[in-house]
């Protein structure tokens, strides 16, 4: 039997950061045991670029502009319309890659992995992206969600007969604490004398940091806010008007070592979304991974479907400052509780949100979609035999 190939069409590819960069590359990665994995994204310069990372084969697309959040890379419908791969997999939001599929329409079974809701003004989103997205999800053979809740997300409601629970995972290997890491840690604890709470991700709207803000006065903890973005400027105000002063650290992106040894010395991480563009929150595993507790917002998305409330951390309603700080005070001031919970938290990611586990339900998946692929092409022989047999 001859080795899949399997292509994923991602916005951008490590270390380029972000949650569905994260899940391309831990995709690529752990399914390369089984199947020929590799990644076509944007690259943020305007070469085009073909190389191999980690043993994947990445190719990264020349952009010429970025408009908003989207990279333009005009030659992406090219590499799409002659790609070769027995499975296409599409990493949604993706408005550059919708419309290059939309132009090239590539003959290959499609499965879309559907990671988070668009949150555009509603008129805009009708007339531009739902189309766009229609077309894939019509197309697609599968469309994969990484929680039960997202399930019920409205754009699927015509495709729920397609879809199916495929839990992002983390590779337990890739998170050892090294000696380098250790002697961070260790750094980072001595020059604080109160529990650490720590965020990461883009500093924009969705993410409800300025929430978070409101709900730091009389909290007795240091706050790291790790990432960068449009709002940081804004933010940092913020802080400096609520008197957060050197309680609150705006460290912007940091290296991957660093960013680990944050992971490492912080006693809880603080996820407070505010909309259902969080859609999971692989933060809330890098964290729980750890065996640290989360604090996340109840959005109806996968996000407290992963951190339980009262079992491996809090989930507080989004927008509601006062809550927050209700919830962080009490991890603050029991450090029992928070070892409970994140011993219950790291037993929860070993369980259910590993690599090993999302990678075999992926190849799974793509050998029911390439036994479709080939059943429907049999199906089509027989009935143009059947056609010609008639003519005789």
């Amino acid at each position: 039997m001859s080795t899949l190939r399997i292509l994923h069409v991602g916005k951008y590819y490590p270390p380029a950061k972000g949650g569905i960069e994260t899940v391309v590359e831990t995709l690529c990665r752990g399914e390369r045991a089984t199947v020929d994995s590799r990644a076509l994204v944007i690259n943020k310069s305007s070469d085009t670029v073909h190389e191999v990372v980690d043993d994947v084969p990445v190719t990264r697309v020349g952009s010429v502009a970025t408009i908003g959040a989207v990279s333009v890379a005009p030659t992406l419908p090219w590499h799409l319309a002659r790609a070769t791969a027995d499975v296409m997999v599409l990493h949604e939001p993706n408005p550059m890659a919708l419309v290059a599929y939309a132009i090239a329409r590539p003959k290959i079974p499609l499965v879309v992995w559907f990671h988070s809701e668009v949150i555009r003004p509603l008129w805009r989103y009708r007339v531009f992206y739902q189309p766009l997205l229609e077309l894939a999800l019509g197309r697609a053979a599968r469309i994969v969600v990484a929680s039960p809740p997202m399930l019920e997300a409205p754009a699927l409601a015509r495709h729920r007969d397609k879809c199916t629970v495929v839990p992002f995972g983390l590779d337990p290997s890739r998170y050892k604490c090294t000696p380098a890491i250790a002697t961070r840690v260790k750094a980072i604890r001595s020059r604080s004398r109160t529990p650490i709470l720590l965020f990461v991700g883009r500093l924009v709207g969705y993410k409800g940091i300025d929430v978070l803000l409101r709900a730091l006065p009389g909290i007795d903890a240091d706050t790291i806010i790790v990432g960068d973005g449009p709002q940081r400027l804004s933010l940092t105000a913020l802080s400096y008007d609520l008197g957060l002063g050197e309680r609150v650290r705006f460290v912007g992106e940091i290296p991957d070592e660093e960013l680990q040894a944050w992971y490492e010395a912080c006693d809880a991480l603080v996820l407070p979304s505010i909309t259902r563009q969080e859609a999971f929150g692989m933060v809330q595993l890098e964290a729980m991974m750890r065996g640290h507790p989360v604090v996340c917002t109840d959005l109806g998305t996968g996000v407290s479907w992963v951190n339980q409330h009262e079992r491996t951390g809090l989930v507080v309603r989004p927008g509601d400052a006062q809550e927050l700080r209700a919830a962080l005070s009490r991890l603050i001031a029991d450090s029992e509780l928070r070892r409970q919970f994140g011993k219950a938290a790291r037993a929860r990611v070993l369980d259910l949100f590993t690599a090993q586990q999302m990678c075999g339900g992926t190849v799974s998946l793509y050998r029911e979609v390439t036994g479709l692929s080939e059943a429907a092409h049999s199906e089509v022989v027989v009935a143009a035999g059947n056609v010609v047999g008639a003519g005789r």
